[in-house]
């Protein structure tokens, strides 16, 4: 069963007070945020427990959390590569580096390593058109991508992750 630590439901309940009363789902979009943070991913056992805390109905929460590319509704890697996939980024070569990412990992978009290391995900519009390609990855936008770009970052997440000396 899903729940909250007593140190997570005070946080909760100081995002709810920030809006006015009878205003509780304006805390939505936090709160998601808040149990992605905490279990990695949003199942729908999660998102009805939002709903609970919010006293809204599951449905308003799974309209936002499959609205939003930010929310993962599967488990995800260690390591999620975000590549924009919109028009300036495409006419840049995006497409390529997703193929050569998918052929890289072996993964499609969508899927996660074995290791459960990488995830690939295609999103839209990240703001960064003058740097496409690029993708995010974790708090970091990685730009003007090329196939020897990728290497570096899998061979860096993968440092990072321990894997290799």
């Amino acid at each position: 069963m899903i729940k909250f630590s007593e140190e997570k439901l005070n946080k909760v309940q100081e995002i709810i007070n920030r809006y006015p009363q009878g205003k509780q789902k304006s805390a939505l979009i936090p709160l998601l945020h808040l149990a992605q943070e905490e279990y990695g991913w949003l199942s729908a056992e999660t998102m009805d427990y939002v709903a609970g805390l919010l006293q809204i109905e599951p449905i308003e929460v799974y309209e936002v959390a499959t609205f939003y590319s930010m929310f993962n509704l599967k488990p995800v890697g260690k390591f999620m590569f975000e590549v924009c996939q919109t028009g300036p980024c495409m006419v840049s070569g995006s497409d390529n580096i997703i193929d050569y990412i998918k052929q890289r990992l072996g993964i499609g978009v969508g899927e996660t390593t074995p290791d459960g290391l990488f995830t690939l995900k295609t999103v839209e519009c990240l703001g960064a058109c003058g740097y496409a390609p690029m993708m995010q990855l974790g708090k970091h936008y990685r730009e003007h991508l090329t196939k020897d770009k990728v290497d570096q970052i899998i061979e860096e997440c993968r440092k990072n992750a321990g894997l290799l000396n």
